[in-house]
């Protein structure tokens, strides 16, 4: 098999940039009939994710403002969504945390978004699963900060 020429960072990051969003506006479409926004369906992952947290820290982890959180929040607790509890060790802060309806409507986006993305990879070949496989893991350890050469 031919090697190509190894692009320069910028050209790799542009190239990258521009297939993420056009793979994240994809993923959004398929999900969208789920009633959730992007954000909102962010929102649920973290908390599945990490379990109860604070609206400070679930702000710094998707990079808003804390007021904006707050307001996602609320709207999800609305919702049934979500549920917030004292924090244990500041009078002043709330721990939120999914219910059972919030998890399940996580699932939903998860196996919405999953399921498209897993139906469209069987029609690649073993080679670019693969490729896939591998940028994946690269792409989690630049998402986490990682740039050390493995």
């Amino acid at each position: 098999m031919a090697r190509h020429p190894i692009p320069d960072a910028d050209t790799a990051a542009a190239d990258l940039l521009a297939a993420c969003g056009l793979l994240i506006r994809r993923l959004r479409a398929e999900s969208n009939n789920l009633e959730l926004t992007w954000s909102q369906s962010a929102i649920l992952s973290r908390l599945a994710l990490a379990g109860p947290t604070s609206i400070a820290d679930l702000a710094r982890a998707e990079s808003v403002k804390p007021q904006s959180m707050g307001a996602s929040l609320a709207m999800l607790e609305s919702d049934g969504l979500v549920e917030r509890t004292p924090h244990p060790s500041d009078g002043r802060q709330f721990l939120f945390s999914l219910t059972a309806v919030g998890t399940e409507a996580h699932r939903r986006v998860r196996r919405s978004k999953q399921g498209w993305l897993a139906s469209a990879m069987s029609e690649l070949s073993d080679d670019e699963r693969d490729d896939l496989a591998r940028a994946a893991k690269v792409i989690a350890r630049l998402a986490d900060g990682d740039t050390r050469a493995s």
